[in-house]
């Protein structure tokens, strides 16, 4: 039988600027899953970790940033035809500071602060593409507006 699992999160990094947003796109390395592949930062809910803590403990892990503000924005599910598992990413967009300052992890091999358009064309995931517009939509005044008391988290 096919399992149901909300098992992980997946971060737009955003630090937003007079001119617009900058969205942090992270390239795959070599080694590991998608590699060469442009995406938002994406990691595993470890344990009976929420997923809000793991989109803040990602975000550190794989960029060495620090979150200013969460907010939560969606959540998608995707098919890991390997495990037999439909996993749901939980889904958050994160303000940094500038200057954003990034330390990438070992299972990158480059990043790059992208416009918001530029990350759209970038992204490999049509998903992350939509999700990202939606993001901003939400949040393109910098907060959620009449909706902040449900999308901040903190």
């Amino acid at each position: 039988m096919t399992e149901l699992r909300v098992g992980v999160v997946d971060v737009f990094v955003v630090r937003p600027r007079p001119d617009g947003w900058r969205v942090l796109a992270l390239r795959r390395g070599p080694d590991g899953r998608c590699p060469g592949a442009w995406e938002a930062v994406h990691g595993s809910i470890e344990g009976d970790e929420r997923p809000e803590h793991a989109a803040v403990r990602e975000v550190r892990e794989e960029t060495g940033l620090e979150v200013e503000r969460l907010y939560n924005v969606t959540a998608h599910p995707f098919y890991v035809h390997a495990t037999g598992v439909v996993q749901v990413a939980v889904v958050f967009t994160a303000f940094v500071a500038e200057p954003g300052d990034v330390v990438i992890g070992e299972e990158h091999e480059d990043h790059a602060w992208l416009t918001l358009d530029e990350a759209v064309e970038r992204f490999a995931w049509p998903r992350e593409r939509s999700i990202l517009r939606d993001a901003h939509a939400l949040l393109r005044t910098g907060d959620a507006g009449p909706v902040e008391d449900v999308l901040r988290v903190f």
